[in-house]
């Protein structure tokens, strides 16, 4: 009989009772912490790459290299709050997201429950912090491709707002353009705000950091 197809081994894992979970602190064998964005240069600074901008964050805080070519994506290892992660750019372009994401999971004998998507979110003001333990895509492309490859929605994900303060007539044009000049002086903040929500998950637990890091920018500069 031949082996089991990538698929089937899949299916497999993610039906696996989950072994652990993210608010009871429990040592477990490794998180896969994933940012969403597009491949190339010229997205390096648009704004629905604001998941590859967090990794990168991460990485440097830890001193970890994110460039290793595994499952069509950029993959880095490091230790953050004295856990093991895989730190994980795909690069896939956005809507076929999933298909890296599940390919990683797959072959390292993962669960979904390991996993933490960070996205950029339109429907969320500028600069505000926002974790769930579970949910919709909430119209994000890479988030639906995500769900729809592991056939779960029941994972960590990091959203990033990006919303401006006026109408916008085109979201994918909207998205897909750089951060003006204004904005990008204050991605470093952002992002310094970001990760520390996202070493708070990994220290304390969701939902703990969810209370203490679901605040609007004007709110977390007021704690």
């Amino acid at each position: 009989m031949g082996s089991p197809s990538r698929k089937t081994r899949l299916k497999s894992i993610l039906s696996t009772p989950v072994r652990y979970q993210l608010d009871q602190h429990l040592a477990i064998d490794m998180r896969l912490i994933v940012g969403l964005g597009n491949p190339g240069a010229e997205y390096e600074w648009t704004r629905h790459n604001l998941g590859f901008m967090l990794i990168d964050k991460l990485a440097a805080d830890a001193g970890a290299m994110v460039k290793r070519r595994e499952c069509r994506s950029l993959v880095g290892s490091a230790i953050i709050e004295n856990e093991r992660v895989r730190l994980v750019k795909p690069q896939t372009f956005m809507n076929l997201s999933g298909d890296a994401v599940s390919c990683l999971i797959s072959k390292d004998e993962l669960d979904a429950a390991s996993l933490i998507v960070i996205s950029d979110d339109l429907a969320l003001p500028f600069g505000s912090i926002r974790l769930r333990q579970r949910g919709s895509a909430g119209g994000h492309n890479g988030l639906k491709s995500i769900i729809g490859a592991l056939g779960t929605n029941e994972f960590v994900r990091l959203r990033i707002g990006i919303q401006p303060d006026h109408p916008i007539s085109d979201a994918k044009n909207f998205v897909l353009n750089e951060f003006t000049r204004i904005e990008k002086g204050s991605l470093a903040e952002i992002l310094q705000r970001a990760a520390q929500a996202m070493y708070s998950v990994l220290r304390d637990g969701v939902a703990k950091a969810m209370s203490l890091h679901n605040l609007s920018k004007e709110q977390s500069g007021k704690s």
